[in-house]
């Protein structure tokens, strides 16, 4: 019993039991833009049905239990034979058929799909984050196996499938199977092509042997694994299952599982190939350029899922601030708290603008929007998962010392918060890969500046900005130096553009007013208190 001293007063009460989607108006209102009409009432009705789910208090009991009993190794089993499996919590389970049954690993062949699919991922992460990454992967895969077009007929059904059987047999044998990915070595990092793994061809057509070893085997428990080798030829793609057609074990041998920061309710592996039976997947070669669509897919994901978790901070932090008094009345209320919360607010909006838009040019698939994606995703990639992390301590802070206690949910917010910068090449890579875009793909910087110069005129700071971004463009001595310093301004220029087109009057002044303006601080807080900051707050507010 309580003592008569101890009255709990004051105290925000939990956010759960809302509509993680239906209330976030920069959501719905960008899947609203880019769905044809007659596709937008059934995408409301999916997406609320998820949004309900993913702000239930079950839900976040469910991710709160996974990420609080991390995956274990089972070796063997207990007869000493190798089983090499990752055993998970039950919850994770119930997370991941729910992520699998709202169609996080499709959305390729119908109407509007990508665009679908992208606002749900959003909503999902912001249940649990970790079972993203084997949807994500599993969603990817489609474009490099469709470099074979035998094999995408076995398999695409399989991952686009809705219904998941987490039971370990023969991918053919199920209703619906997961991807996951092997390309990382531990002398190589990023720079794959000093990949040591052999690939020795086998008796059957397109059939080979891998031996060798991956640093970052992600979401071991999958189906199977796209994995690059050297072939004869050079780099390759293959396709290792984990069970063979004939129900036996394939040579996968787990080696540990890595103790991560975050992402906890996930398994990342090392893995040890010893004669594993593997399928080619495009031709001699070409691992690169077969996997790329899987990689540039999973960036965008790296996108959606930190805008996802901007919002999750956001929001959690707004809500505390609409409970919490200090002072004499609500932080909601205080003119430098309001500020802060503004400022987090537009690079959440910003971040989810922009990720939709880049789904909708997955959708679109025309030619100019497959250059627009060349040089808008790497650039994305780079700047929304580097804002992600201190957009998400602010956001804890201001929950005060109740942000930085474990069952706030925010610590997992925070610890998560990085790894998407990280996943899928660190920022010099993405910058890098900008870089090679506008020096081997013209098509991609006209595409790029055909997408801005649609707001041209509506802003004289977005205006101001484009004019700048040229001018770093006609002078390319030490590019690679500033290579930073010009994906950030791709990033944000492209999204000024779109808040300036789409967004309130008062988003997208503060936004141009503090991001390409130049009128704001290094932290958050420091937006021009003329601006409507009190309307910047309340549209990003739950309920």
């Amino acid at each position: 019993m309580a003592g008569t001293t101890h009255s709990v007063t004051n105290q925000p009460p939990p956010l759960v039991g809302y509509d993680v989607y239906g209330s976030d108006r920069a959501l719905t209102e960008a899947v609203d833009r880019h769905l044809a009409p007659e596709l937008r009432a059934s995408a409301h009705t999916g997406l609320g049905e998820l949004g309900r789910s993913a702000g239930s208090v079950q839900v976040r009991e469910w991710a709160a239990q996974a990420d609080g009993n991390p995956p274990g190794l089972r070796t063997h089993d207990r007869f000493g034979n190798r089983v090499d499996e990752a055993v998970f919590h039950p919850a994770w389970h119930r997370l991941l058929g729910k992520g699998v049954g709202a169609g996080l690993t499709g959305g390729w062949s119908e109407p509007g799909g990508q665009v679908r699919r992208a606002a749900a991922f959003l909503v999902w992460t912001q249940a649990d984050a970790g079972t993203c990454c084997p949807l994500s992967m599993t969603h990817a895969a489609v474009p490099a196996l469709r470099t074979d077009p035998e094999l995408a007929a076995v398999w695409e059904p399989l991952l686009t499938s809705s219904l998941y059987e987490r039971e370990s047999r023969p991918p053919l044998a199920k209703a619906g199977v997961l991807l996951g990915m092997g390309i990382t070595e531990k002398q190589g990092g990023s720079d794959v092509r000093a990949n040591t793994t052999e690939a020795r061809p086998l008796a059957d057509a397109g059939a080979y042997a891998l031996t060798g070893h991956k640093w970052f085997l992600s979401a071991p428990m999958s189906d199977g694994f796209l994995v690059l080798a050297q072939a004869d030829e050079g780099l390759t793609c293959f396709l290792v299952p984990r069970v063979l057609d004939d129900g036996s074990r394939n040579r996968f041998l787990l080696q540990r599982l890595k103790d991560k920061l975050g992402n906890r309710s996930n398994a990342s592996a090392e893995v040890e190939f010893d004669g594993t039976w593997a399928r080619r997947v495009g031709d001699e070669g070409d691992g690169l350029r077969t996997i790329i669509g899987m990689v540039a897919a999973t960036r965008l994901d790296c996108v959606l899922g930190s805008a996802g978790l901007m919002r999750q901070a956001v929001a959690q932090a707004i809500h505390h601030c609409a409970h919490r008094e200090a002072f004499g009345g609500r932080l909601l209320d205080k003119p430098l708290m309001r500020n802060v919360l503004a400022d987090l607010a537009l690079e959440s909006e910003a971040a989810t603008a922009l990720g939709l838009r880049l789904a909708a040019a997955y959708d679109d698939g025309g030619e100019q929007e497959r250059a627009l994606l060349r040089i808008a995703v790497p650039a994305a990639k780079y700047w929304v998962t580097k804002r992600c992390s201190p957009v998400v301590v602010e956001a804890a802070e201001c929950l005060g010392g109740n942000g930085y206690v474990e069952e706030s949910g925010m610590p997992r917010l925070v610890r998560e918060s990085p790894l998407n910068s990280v996943w899928e090449g660190a920022g010099n890579v993405q910058a890098l890969d900008v870089l090679r875009a506008l020096q081997r793909e013209p098509a991609a910087l006209d595409a790029y500046l055909r997408e801005v110069g649609r707001a041209r005129g509506a802003d004289h700071r977005l205006d101001t900005a484009i004019k700048n971004l040229l001018t770093e463009l006609a002078d390319l001595s030490g590019v690679e130096a500033r290579a930073r310093r010009l994906a950030e301004r791709f990033a944000l220029v492209l999204q000024g553009s779109l808040l300036v087109r789409f967004a309130p009057p008062e988003v997208a002044d503060a936004f141009c007013a503090s991001r390409l303006g130049g009128d704001s601080g290094a932290t958050f807080g420091g937006l021009p208190h003329t601006l409507d900051l009190g309307a910047v707050v309340e549209r990003a507010r739950v309920g």
